[in-house]
């Protein structure tokens, strides 16, 4: 049997808990999924099965929501992130890669983050979930994709000012960047002999000069 998919809480002010329910209301059992998090920060009438091992997910998943519970420190005010909470949902985050790492989850499914609420509430010192993910996971390098069905989307710089991008921009970060892409296209996608497209920096990538000397 195919483990489930952990889904971790994100800002409890935020979308994830919407999200969550309105996932399972969609998905069922069909694609079994647990939420980590504090029952309470769901939207009022969630049907809610609380579980204690990710393996009682799939009967869970038939009557409720699966919820591995976590208790936050505060309630969750929609749009009002709490610093109260901001190691609340760094532990969550660090949990659900525990799970997956111990093969009790399939894979790890975040909902989004406030960072600012992390940083003044716990020094969260990561300026985003992939370069904590990385730390987690041990590894030194990362690339974060966005994909679709049609197209895959790589970043070679991830969460820094855009003022910033010309001058972290170099040729090793952007080799680094398309030698990971590249691997984990034909291992992840299936993909023997991917095509990676690079756009360029500026408008028309910087016409020889006449638009800018980045590229």
């Amino acid at each position: 049997m195919t483990q489930p998919i952990a889904l971790s809480c994100g800002e409890p002010a935020g979308v994830g808990p919407e999200i969550a329910a309105t996932a399972w209301a969609r998905l069922g059992d069909s694609l079994p999924f647990f939420y980590i998090g504090d029952p309470r920060h769901l939207p009022d009438r969630t049907p809610i099965v609380e579980i204690t091992d990710p393996a009682q997910t799939a009967e869970a998943a038939k009557s409720g929501l699966p919820v591995l519970a976590h208790p936050f420190a505060a309630p969750a005010v929609p749009g009002h992130p709490d610093p109260a909470n901001a190691q609340g949902v760094i532990d969550v985050i660090a949990r659900g890669v525990s799970l997956v790492q111990s093969g009790q989850a399939a894979a790890l499914t975040t909902a989004p983050i406030h960072k600012k609420a992390l940083q003044d509430g716990a020094g969260f010192a990561y300026p985003g979930h992939t370069e904590y993910l990385a730390a987690l996971g041990q590894v030194d390098r990362v690339v974060m994709m966005l994909a679709c069905d049609a197209l895959r989307v790589v970043p070679t710089t991830i969460h820094i000012p855009l003022g910033d991008v010309p001058g972290a921009l170099t040729a090793d970060l952007l080799t680094d960047t398309i030698r990971i892409t590249h691997s984990a296209l034909q291992r992840d996608f299936g993909l023997t002999a991917p095509r990676i497209a690079i756009a360029g920096l500026n408008p028309h990538a910087g016409e020889g000069g006449a638009m800018g000397t980045e590229e």
